[in-house]
């Protein structure tokens, strides 16, 4: 725990501008970001006498190491670089909305040359356009299906839909009229792009017009007495209107909102916001957030309108209302910065009467229920998750809780691909984005002898990047005066400073081994030749679940219910789980190979574009040299690599396989006539046929070795070959989890 008198700044270094702040630990870790008016009293409150800041306050200022400032013009300037910050450090102590569940959205690709109308969760992509969020992935496909009879757009995956325009044959939808078949031709890319558009438009709130054109199209079908034409139409208009009942008219037609509302406790507190576009609820969305620091509703206000419009605009945009239930500290500041977004005016207000008044009150019912069911979900989950860290250190004889802990496995088939994983977990849950995985080479390059040493050398590749990030960044052990070069200090930072050195560098409280005593023995030999020591070691062995501790000739028995063995226990078997995905996907890939893999020249990009437009190897040989180079990125020269090597490899084949029908036929015709003769051996002797013939093997014509050899143009690589296996990536040998 740290003296914030250590690393105050002098109050004369402080400026009085508005500005943006961040609190680093000991690692350099920025641990909060906040944003002020002035900056000096901001900061001046941080540094007074411990007993008279909130718990949590005070739990931050002990933690941190130092503090930098960024001086900005304006404040809606500050609004925006504190939401960036929060953003690319994720601080610990700073307020976090996280969804109360993983919500769907309608999503419409309209960057593809056939946009395709689909279901989507998680990270959104650039040149899609989505509409929700809706509580169920059922809406999501009910609505479709009601809108695929005015609007047929593509659904299918891009695999049916390759398949399709291979075949000339459309998928069932695109027989029962529910999509427009682009995939055989039977509308232009630009007419189906079209019906995408058309499709968003509606979904926009652009309803009315389809509805009045249908119509008219509808009485003009009735009027020339095609009544079968003016039926589909009838049916269509039904099938619109059954889409629009699905969202009632909650305000005004030319409403756009979303209205929020928060309702919590001291500790924790749940929003819902519902999302109004042309007076109609388009969709709706719920966060959970915990108060890790001393904030007041106003505050939660401004810190959730930053994260719901931030970054590219938000998801569904900023509408011409805002409707909050407090207002920010700051709402003309905010107001400016949502405009900025939007590009013309925003309202920003708390509801007061009438419709939006009742609507309000709708969703704080929703916040209210949404918070009591996380609460029976996760009851005692934070006291489980404090009980668990305390089992294991009081286990351990740890000084202090392990609120990191790294855990590493080995996975490989037989000593191939072998593969190590390093999953983190903090305050006992999982942190996905800090695992990494390791290509584990050996001293010879074809991979460690056993378990141990690649043990040995994943901890070492890892905590030697450790160290060479810390001596790359220049943090030295120091004393607590920070007067050697290199020590954190407090001050300015311009705004746009180098960004924080990857997470990998932070080292862990506890280094956990999915193994007994040998695998244990190596990890500490390996932390004991990079010199650390501040690095607390276990393993944990699956049989018994037992503890071994490094130097001990006996292993730490937790209870089999003590909530401690079973964090060890999740932590153990992620690690398991993710070494044995990687390792599969490098023995998948490293089992793979095609006869295009040895042309000099071809690499993976070109050879997946030859194989995607020619369909198979045997339609690649068949080609003539013009053909391939038409192929894009492929010229002549390489067009005439690929058939050399191609017919080289089949006319080999072709020699070998004549002269095997040769050797084969005579050494039939020999033993034929040894077996009439009257000295031919019995049948315990040597048969001349059977040796002849495993003499011969995979020895075959001309014709079949060339139909074998199309019918699997992918064979497995020897064992040589692959001994080194897949590239191996930079110096810590780690995969992107």
């Amino acid at each position: 725990m740290a003296d914030p008198a250590t690393y105050r700044p002098a109050p004369g270094e402080i400026p009085t501008s508005p500005g943006v702040y961040r609190f680093r630990d000991e690692h350099g870790r920025v641990i909060y970001v906040g944003k002020a008016k002035s900056l000096r009293p901001r900061l001046s409150s941080y540094f007074q006498d411990l007993a008279n800041l909130h718990p949590r306050t005070q739990r931050m200022v002990t933690t941190a190491a130092s503090v930098e400032w960024t001086v900005v013009g304006t404040e809606v300037e500050a609004l925006a670089l504190e939401y960036s910050w929060i953003k690319q450090f994720d601080p610990r102590f700073n307020v976090k909305y996280r969804d109360d569940k993983s919500y769907p959205f309608l999503a419409v690709t309209m960057g593809e040359e056939f946009p395709r109308a689909q279901v989507m969760r998680g990270a959104k992509r650039p040149g899609t356009r989505y509409f929700g969020p809706y509580g169920h992935a059922w809406a999501i496909r009910e609505t479709l299906d009601l809108l695929l009879r005015v609007f047929p757009v593509r659904t299918c995956s891009a695999g049916v839909f390759k398949r399709a325009g291979q075949t000339g044959r459309p998928c069932l939808l695109g027989y029962i009229d529910k999509c427009s078949a682009p995939c055989v031709g039977r509308v232009t890319p630009q007419e189906h792009k079209q019906l995408a558009q058309d499709f968003c438009d509606f979904m926009a709130g652009d309803t009315q017009r389809f509805v009045r054109r249908l119509e008219k199209r509808m009485q003009e079908a009735a009027e020339n007495m095609e009544y079968e034409q003016a039926a589909r139409l009838r049916d269509d208009i039904q099938a619109l209107q059954r889409a629009l009942e699905k969202n009632a008219v909650v305000l005004g037609d030319a409403t756009d909102a979303d209205v929020f509302a928060l309702v919590g406790d001291e500790l924790e507190a749940a929003v819902q916001v519902f999302h109004v576009r042309g007076g109609r609820i388009r969709g709706q969305r719920g966060w959970v957030v915990e108060k890790v620091e001393d904030v007041t509703d106003a505050e939660l206000v401004e810190h959730l309108l930053q994260q719901v419009y931030g970054g590219e605009g938000g998801e569904t945009g900023v509408p011409r209302e805002v409707l909050v239930p407090v207002l920010p500290p700051d709402p003309q500041q905010v107001t400016a910065w949502l405009a900025g977004l939007r590009g013309t005016r925003v309202e920003l207000r708390v509801p007061q009467r009438g419709d939006k008044r009742e609507l309000a009150e709708t969703v704080r019912k929703n916040a209210e229920h949404a918070l009591a069911l996380h609460r029976t979900r996760r009851a005692g989950d934070l006291t489980t998750r404090s009980q668990a860290l305390r089992e294991i250190q009081e286990a351990l004889d740890l000084e202090t809780a392990p609120l990191r802990i790294e855990c590493y496995d080995v996975s490989h088939t037989q000593g191939t691909y072998q593969s190590a994983s390093m999953v983190v977990f903090e305050d006992g849950l999982p942190r996905k984005g800090e695992y990494r995985s390791f290509s584990i080479r050996g001293p010879e390059g074809d991979g460690a002898r056993d378990d141990t040493a690649a043990m040995y050398e994943v901890i070492t590749r890892r905590f030697r990047r450790y160290l060479s990030d810390r001596a790359r960044t220049g943090e030295l052990d120091v004393d607590p005066a920070g007067d050697e070069e290199g020590a954190l200090r407090s001050g300015e930072v311009a705004a746009d400073a180098p960004a924080e050195r990857q997470r990998f560098a932070y080292p862990p409280n506890l280094v956990v081994v999915d193994g007994g005593p040998p695998q244990v023995a190596a990890a500490r030999r390996a932390l004991d030749d990079l010199g650390i020591t501040d690095v607390a070691l276990c393993g944990l062995a699956k049989r018994l679940e037992e503890v071994w501790v490094p130097g001990e000739d006996y292993p730490v028995i937790l209870q089999r219910s003590s909530e401690g063995l079973y964090l060890l226990q999740r932590v153990r078997d992620e690690a398991h789980r993710f070494a044995i995905n990687q390792h599969r996907k490098r023995r998948s890939k490293g089992m793979t190979a095609s006869a295009l893999d040895d042309v000099p020249g071809l690499g993976p990009a070109r050879r997946k574009a030859l194989l995607a437009h020619f369909g198979s190897v045997k339609r690649l040989r068949a080609a003539s040299v013009e053909e391939i180079a038409s192929v894009r990125g492929m010229g002549v020269r390489t067009a005439e690599a690929v058939l050399a090597a191609l017919h080289g490899a089949s006319n080999g084949a072709s020699d070998e396989g004549t002269n095997g029908v040769e050797d084969a036929v005579g050494a039939v015709a020999e033993s034929v006539a040894r077996e009439m003769s009257p000295t031919a051996p019995g049948r315990g002797g040597a048969d001349p046929v059977s040796t002849a013939t495993e003499g011969s093997e995979g020895q075959v014509p001309d014709e079949a070795a060339r139909a074998r050899h199309d019918a699997a143009p992918d064979a497995a690589p020897d064992a040589d070959t692959d001994a080194a296996g897949p590239a191996r990536g930079d110096e810590a040998g780690m995969l992107g989890a």
